[in-house]
């Protein structure tokens, strides 16, 4: 077992080939993937699909060859652990967000109206999705390849069904639907092994994303017994967005005079410009250059240089989802999740303002060791609420379902600028709240007895 020294007080190392290659590593780019959702209907077939999937899932740090750079990873809901027959004493170790599911918590987190569960896309939220497979590379060939390993193990295993599968890939441009690079923020997590993308950012106790470790408390994150089964293991938050594009353009060409208006507005509203440049480095205009520099697009704080917003306000999406040093109500070092977010659906020609009635979004996957103080306080606290930042009733403008009546308040000088009537520009299709397990936890699953 490769052990990484991590530093930390305790001067614990952490097992990272014990970790599932999919839970810590950034997104590649370029990148192509598959989500693939299975139900249990016997739980030995299910263990022996387990058994099946060992070889094919992958631990530890990404491979420096770019033809190996490709993986699968397991997760399970709470009804997944349930059919695969996991004792009710441990079941119910498990924190009470995991037992309930995403769809039970969905007013908490905000999806509500057109993103409630009733009008979710099935099997999300049924309690039918049992494991949640995931496979990314920037690779075509040796993604299929991996797939293929995959298939066989749950074509092979009957009393096992694919309920819903979703491709994903990075679109010809690099960017979302909504026409902005993204995946460029990747925390700094101690003794992991791999480089955060803020060099400013002081490292993230490792127990924040892997259970069994101490978190930024100083304590180690409550973990599902027996020790086995949780340890090396870490949450994920996987939902499916729809991005309205029509409306995001209708919207920005709306609310501005000129081509250049247009895209300060759209920046303002995320945070970034289209390229990934920040705002708070080059508030004026885009700098693709500066984005497609690792070690200068993500290499900034906000305090000392913009921390009244005129930059990048306090609103604007990254800036609400990760404050970094911003004065805010709370510290944002208890909140840091790792995001993975990859696109579906083709995407709106550019210039079309009319919705061409394409389905098109994300499938993001969202990875913590605390559902409730990070995911879960995430939605409820700095995407659907203001009052962090001193904007009580504001929503995320990106990430918020407005329902044509939410407003963003843009710090300009010498009057500051408040939007209003924002509509949803996304829509909640689905989520699911994971377990990933470490590898040996995974290996005690597949070797349960009744």
């Amino acid at each position: 077992m490769n052990t990484v020294a991590s530093g930390s007080a305790a001067g614990m190392g952490v097992e990272i080939d014990d970790v599932q290659s999919g839970a810590l590593r950034p997104r590649p780019v370029p990148y192509e993937g598959k989500f693939i959702f299975l139900r249990v209907d016997d739980r030995h077939a299910g263990r022996a699909l387990l058994r099946r999937l060992l070889p094919v899932t992958a631990g530890g740090l990404p491979s420096v060859d770019r033809s190996q750079d490709a993986w699968v990873a397991v997760a399970f809901t709470y009804q997944g652990l349930r059919a695969l027959g996991v004792p009710q004493e441990s079941l119910d170790s498990f924190p009470r967000a995991f037992r309930e599911g995403m769809a039970a918590r969905a007013e908490l987190i905000g999806d509500v109206g057109e993103s409630a569960p009733a009008h979710w896309e099935a099997p999300f939220g049924t309690g039918d999705v049992h494991i949640a497979l995931s496979a990314l590379s920037s690779d075509a060939a040796q993604l299929d390849k991996e797939l293929e390993r995959a298939r066989v193990a749950y074509e092979d295993t009957p009393g096992v069904q694919v309920i819903w599968q979703q491709e994903v890939r990075q679109l010809p441009t690099g960017r979302t639907t909504f026409g902005f690079r993204d995946g460029i923020s990747h925390p700094n997590i101690e003794g992991v092994g791999l480089p955060g993308s803020n060099p400013q950012e002081a490292p993230i106790k490792a127990g924040e994303f892997i259970l069994g470790y101490p978190d930024e408390t100083g304590s180690l994150p409550p973990m599902p017994s027996p020790d086995v089964l949780g340890r090396n293991g870490t949450y994920a938050a996987v939902r499916k967005i729809h991005t309205n594009v029509a409306a995001w353009r209708q919207y920005l060409r709306a609310h501005t005079s000129t081509a250049q208006e247009e895209a300060l507005l759209a920046a303002k509203l995320v945070g970034r410009w289209p390229s990934g440049a920040p705002l708070t480095l080059t508030p004026e205009h885009d700098d693709p250059e500066l984005a497609a520099d690792p070690h200068r697009n993500n290499n900034f704080l906000y305090r000392e240089n913009d921390d009244r917003g005129f930059r990048c306000p306090a609103g604007a999406h990254i800036r609400r989802t990760n404050p970094r040093d911003s004065t805010i109500i709370g510290d944002a070092r208890m909140h840091r999740l790792i995001r993975r977010g990859t696109t579906y659906g083709p995407p709106l020609p550019e210039g079309v303002l009319e919705d061409d009635g394409a389905d098109r979004g994300l499938v993001g996957v969202f990875l913590g060791a605390h559902l409730e103080r990070q995911f879960e306080f995430i939605k409820a606290e700095w995407v659907n609420d203001g009052n962090f930042i001193g904007y009580p009733g504001e929503q995320d403008p990106v990430a918020g379902h407005h329902g044509g009546t939410g407003s963003v308040t843009i710090p300009e000088k010498p009057v500051r600028r408040r939007l209003r009537n924002l509509p949803s520009f996304v829509v909640t299709r689905g989520g699911e709240y994971c377990f990933v397990p470490g590898l040996r936890a995974l290996r005690w699953l597949a070797e349960l007895q009744d």
